[in-house]
């Protein structure tokens, strides 16, 4: 059976974070292993309060992960800061951990900043060059490159400033942009676009988790990165659809 590893955040609403990528793990037929990097207090409402875990307990759960079971793939998700961020990047080199997809969470929906700009800039200097993608949405996009995006060409720059970083390949998630959500990927000389449909008056919890566990899930079972990337979009867009009113919030991806 194929492994896939998520180094995330714990959700106790299991809305996102670890909680929601194990359940994109099952659903798609991998075995998930899980290193939570740390302790959220959140909702369908918010996020409430965040605890960062030591360094020490963050690397011991990847080792192990690692000297035991190994991955196939590793979704990398909240690293609440920048010494988390050093840790699992030297953790991955160490490891030697391939097929990262890493869905680089600075803050949260509601606006609350889950990254200070010092594990930005360690992220894109130790981690951001060992992974294989990097999956931002496009304020994210914005604050990785320092490009601002109010166009295509805009997200094309700034795609190319994360490329430059070392990273293989780079999907701009585009719901944040007017008009259809487009995801576009850019990587190995390819630009290949994931249109999506717009589904109003249904805000969803944990949607870019979902994303990237399920890249990370297909790259596990051998899929390449464009269609890894084309399945997910059309997966998640399922899984938006039928997502459930369980809190007084968001609804969440079942």
């Amino acid at each position: 059976m194929r492994r896939v590893l998520t180094i995330a955040g714990s959700d106790p609403s299991a809305g996102a974070g670890i909680q929601l990528d194990l359940k994109i793990f099952e659903k798609l037929g991998v075995y998930g292993t899980s290193v939570i990097a740390s302790v959220t207090a959140q909702n369908t409402l918010g996020v409430q309060k965040v605890y960062k875990l030591p360094q020490t307990i963050i690397a011991a759960q990847i080792d192990s992960v690692m000297r035991d079971i190994g991955t196939d793939a590793c979704k990398i998700g909240m690293l609440l800061s920048h010494q988390a961020v050093e840790t699992v990047a030297e953790r991955v080199h160490r490891r030697k951990i391939q097929n990262v997809v890493l869905d680089p969470v600075i803050a949260a929906k509601d606006g609350t900043t889950l990254l200070s700009a010092t594990g930005v800039k360690r992220m894109k200097r130790f981690l951001i060059p060992r992974v294989l993608m990097v999956t931002p949405n496009v304020p994210e996009a914005e604050i990785l490159s320092g490009v601002k995006i109010k166009s295509h060409a805009d997200l094309k720059s700034a795609a190319n400033a994360i490329l430059d970083m070392g990273v293989p390949w780079v999907l701009v998630k585009g719901g944040h942009l007017e008009g259809t959500p487009v995801d576009t990927l850019f990587g190995e000389g390819l630009q290949a676009e994931f249109p999506g449909e717009r589904i109003e008056g249904r805000p969803v919890h944990g949607t870019g988790c979902a994303l990237s566990a399920a890249i990370a899930a297909r790259i596990a079972l051998g899929d390449d990165v464009p269609a890894a990337s084309e399945f997910a979009k059309d997966f998640v867009a399922g899984l938006i659809k039928n997502a459930k009113k369980i809190g007084r919030g968001n609804l969440i991806i079942r």
